[in-house]
């Protein structure tokens, strides 16, 4: 008996589990119910003679037998889009990507925020995250992460860096004093990440470099550094980009206190052919070189 070759319909649900990494929301972007999904996925598992997916703890992630299918139904997909109402713009659809809380809003979301002037089908899932990138990414078109990652079966994509450096506000100095040298941040709390949660190993920074501190506010959330900074919960250690823009917090001892680190991007092989993640990318890279200055410390705020 000879087994049917895959249907494009069974490709083309394929396709968007890959996206979501659940049958249950592939079923609602296919206007299908869940068993339809499974039932059309057993089908083309049978037709390739093995499976594409595979569970994992975030989802559903593709085998590379999947991923071969996935490149052929972004194909079909493509063509499809070509006959559509949206044909003569293919950047449209859902991107979902994961940054950092700092990331997010002066990078991406600006990014965005223009891309979608000339793209207006075009819709972007944000979600802000401090960690390593994934080794199993289900869900999940763009990762953009700090430090070098090392994945498999995904492009790793720098993007530049950043400068953080301490700070503290002018109301807090006038009221416990300037450090003028090293050893007089041992006086002075420390603002900054919460240390038994911190996933990423590049920004174990303070602790490296002023040792003798202790904490004083910790958050996961680099917005609350910020914020907890200014209200004179102690000295943080933070982002220039995001701390320059406040004319009521001053650096201090720059040249002592300075640490740069890289941001990275993690795609994955079947998402970089979408022309919709193809733009967001494009898009980021390109406030990434217009903000270079800012993002390492060197730009007067004022200025723009």
């Amino acid at each position: 008996m000879t087994t049917p070759s895959p249907s494009p319909d069974q490709l083309l649900v394929l396709l968007e589990v890959s996206r979501s990494g659940r049958f249950t929301v592939a079923a609602g972007t296919l206007g299908l119910n869940h068993t339809t999904v499974a039932r059309k996925i057993a089908a083309l598992e049978k037709s390739l003679g093995g499976r594409v997916l595979v569970r994992s703890a975030g989802g559903w992630e593709l085998t590379p037998l999947g991923e071969r299918a996935v490149g052929v139904a972004s194909q079909v997909a493509d063509a499809v889009a070509r006959l559509g109402p949206e044909a003569e713009d293919p950047v449209t659809g859902v991107v979902r990507m994961t940054a950092t809380d700092g990331f997010s809003a002066y990078i991406a979301a600006p990014a965005v925020a223009v891309l979608r002037r000339t793209h207006p089908g075009l819709a972007v899932e944000l979600v802000t995250v401090t960690r390593r990138a994934q080794q199993q990414r289900s869900g999940v078109d763009i990762e953009v992460v700090v430090g070098e990652p090392q994945v498999h079966r995904a492009e790793a994509i720098p993007l530049g860096a950043y400068t953080l450096g301490m700070y503290a506000s002018r109301d807090y100095l006038a009221r416990h004093g300037t450090p003028e040298c090293e050893e007089d941040f041992a006086r002075h709390g420390l603002v900054y990440f919460v240390d038994s949660m911190l996933q990423v190993d590049d920004l174990d920074a303070p602790r490296r470099l002023a040792p003798q501190m202790r904490d004083a506010l910790t958050s996961t959330n680099v917005f609350v550094h910020v914020e907890a900074t200014r209200a004179g919960a102690g000295i943080g250690f933070l982002p220039c980009f995001m701390a320059d823009r406040h004319p009521d917090l001053v650096r201090l001892l720059p040249d002592r206190f300075s640490e740069q680190l890289p941001y990275w991007m993690v795609v994955r092989a079947d998402a970089l052919r979408q022309p919709a993640v193809a733009a967001v990318i494009s898009a980021i890279r390109n406030r990434m070189a217009e903000e270079r200055e800012m993002l390492l410390g060197r730009a007067d705020p004022g200025a723009s």
